[in-house]
């Protein structure tokens, strides 16, 4: 038996008025995801441990067995881990938006989805400009970069700047007590150094010319510092296994559990991302491994900007350019697939940022008897034979 975990991030969502209280994926036209989903079982799953920040992160760990309150080491600790980037002993390590504020506000987290190109030179420019601060830079993808501190003291508290788009600047800050408090304080000062030359660096003037969103300030947040948990065999018992994804964050949490990342032309992690190329990746994939974890974000970002309807795009984009062709490419194979498709975590176009309600699942295998659920969605699975389950309780039951 094969397995193949299809994470459609942040894709579930709330009941939209103007759509008769109905969600995205309540009004899209997803024929390949609802056959699946009346082939099988359904459920709702707790992705999210209570008292924990709904971040993909915490989600994505906590699906894949590894329990976030113990294992969690920072967002940029993870992403560092995808990008093999050596942290020093002495290092605190962020992950680092490049975002855009203006009149006293934080107001976009991805600087309008900024280019890669545009943000390797900022990023180099930070680089050149901050060094003598005890802070060093590293480009990930797009907005979402890495930030190495030195000699900085766990325990600051920052905000991840997707969870508060046209907020004050000053209540966003970094903060903390006692011996932490000096590291807020740097991390307050190299923001507002960072505003002053950014707002000042061509390529913002361009962008705000060309009537985009500037990259004129960094975001520090989700610090730590290198620890470890156990691979995905000493979790599971399963022997080889891949990872397919745009973003640094989930290739860290594959890297770390020592499953093989795999990386696809074209994906962007966004909209526009090559939805055919993963899918044709994940069976190859299969010929070669035991399980796959296949990631997508464009619903996520969607769910980020507002955009109620580029979500239902994304979502029918998902079950014809890459859920069919998966789907036959499976068919196609000689052994028995088992798979499960969810969400990380809701990611509400109304609020534009993650909340901790349970996402819809379902898992097709063979030999499992289907429920009476035939259409995937936040609400219709709440009949489903799973129940509600939580952690890693939807891995419990693919592998059983």
């Amino acid at each position: 038996m094969k397995y193949i975990v299809v994470l459609a991030d942040g894709m579930a969502d709330n009941p939209i008025p103007e759509w008769d209280n109905k969600t995205p994926l309540m009004v899209a036209n997803k024929p390949v995801m609802d056959e699946l989903c009346a082939q099988g079982q359904t459920g709702l799953l707790k992705s999210i441990p209570v008292g924990l920040h709904p971040g993909s992160e915490i989600a994505n760990m906590n699906i894949l067995g590894f329990d976030p309150r113990k294992y969690f080491p920072g967002r940029g600790v993870l992403e560092a881990a995808a990008l093999q980037v050596p942290i020093r002993d002495n290092e605190l390590v962020f992950r680092c938006n490049l975002v855009t504020v203006a009149d006293g506000k934080l107001m976009n987290h991805s600087a309008g989805h900024i280019s890669n190109d545009e943000a390797g030179e900022l990023i180099t420019y930070l680089n050149e400009k901050l060094h003598t601060e005890g802070v060093r830079f590293h480009q990930g993808v797009s907005y979402r970069n890495l930030m190495m501190l030195e000699d900085g003291k766990t325990g600051v508290f920052c905000r991840p700047p997707h969870d508060h788009p046209g907020e004050s600047l000053e209540d966003l800050l970094p903060d903390a007590e006692g011996a932490a408090e000096k590291t807020a304080k740097r991390l307050r000062l190299l923001i507002k150094h960072s505003i002053e030359i950014l707002s000042e660096h061509p390529i913002n003037k361009k962008r705000i010319k060309e009537g985009k969103a500037p990259a004129n300030a960094i975001w520090p947040w989700s610090p730590g510092k290198p620890g470890g948990f156990p691979t995905f065999e000493e979790r599971w018992g399963i022997k080889s296994g891949a990872v397919i994804s745009a973003v640094d964050l989930i290739r860290g949490i594959g890297g770390m559990a020592g499953l093989e990342n795999i990386y696809v032309e074209g994906a962007t992690g966004l909209f526009d991302t090559n939805y055919e190329g993963k899918a044709a990746a994940a069976v190859n994939a299969l010929k070669k491994v035991d399980f796959v974890f296949l990631h997508v974000e464009a619903a996520d970002e969607a769910g980020h900007e507002g955009d109620k309807d580029l979500k239902k795009r994304v979502v029918e984009d998902f079950d014809r350019r890459l859920l069919k062709p998966l789907w036959q490419g499976i068919q196609g194979l000689h052994e028995d697939v088992a798979l499960a498709l969810l969400p990380d975590h809701p990611t509400p176009c109304a609020l534009r940022t993650h909340t901790s309600d349970p996402v819809p699942f379902f898992i097709v295998k063979p030999g499992l008897t289907p429920d009476d659920v035939q259409s995937f969605d936040e609400f219709s699975v709440k009949e489903g034979a799973f129940g509600v389950l939580s952690d890693g309780e939807v891995l419990e039951k693919l592998f059983e």
